[in-house]
C-alpha cells in the first residue's frame, strides 16, 4: 500500500474540519498525528497501567471511538507510526515536530488554504484543489 501524503499543521484540528469533511465526502481518509516531547495526558489510568506493566498494546473502546496506548522504546519513528496507524489514509496532518521537513498547511479563509513547502513559494489552494491534489502521487 502506498504511503500517505504528509503535511505539517498547527496543533489545533478545528481549522482543518472543512478539509476533513470534504475528504470524507470524496471517499478519502485523512489522519491526525500529534508528535510531542512528552506523552499526552491524561491517559485512561487502566491503559497507562497496562502499558506500564508490559502489555504490547492497551486499548479502550466504546461506541464512537477507541483509544490505544503502546509503550515505545525511545523516540517515535515517523515511518513506523504511519505503517501502524494510518494505512489507507491519503493524507496525514502532523501537529508537532515530525523530525523531517514537511510542507506547512494553514487555513487562510473559508475555502482557502496556503501550503508552504520547506524551500519553495507558498501555494494557494481551495478545498477542492487540495482534495484533487491528494489523488496524485506528487501533489505539491
Amino acid at each position: 500500500m502506498k504511503s500517505p501524503h504528509l503535511l505539517r499543521v498547527s496543533p489545533s484540528p478545528e481549522p482543518f474540519a472543512p478539509l476533513l469533511r470534504a475528504a470524507a465526502e470524496a471517499g478519502l481518509r485523512i489522519g491526525w498525528l500529534e508528535i510531542a516531547a512528552v506523552p499526552p495526558e491524561p491517559l485512561p489510568p487502566t491503559l497507562a497501567a497496562a502499558a506500564g506493566a508490559g502489555a504490547h498494546r492497551a486499548v479502550a473502546a466504546a461506541p464512537g471511538r477507541s483509544v490505544a496506548v503502546k509503550p515505545l522504546r525511545g523516540a517515535p519513528v515517523l515511518k513506523d507510526l504511519l505503517r501502524e496507524h494510518f494505512l489507507g489514509c491519503a493524507l496525514v496532518l502532523i501537529a508537532g515536530d515530525p523530525s523531517v521537513p514537511l510542507p506547512l498547511l494553514q487555513r487562510v479563509g473559508d475555502d482557502a488554504w496556503e501550503l508552504t513547502p520547506p524551500s519553495a513559494a507558498p501555494l494557494q489552494l481551495t478545498t477542492a484543489d487540495a482534495i484533487a491534489a491528494l489523488r496524485r502521487p506528487h501533489p505539491w
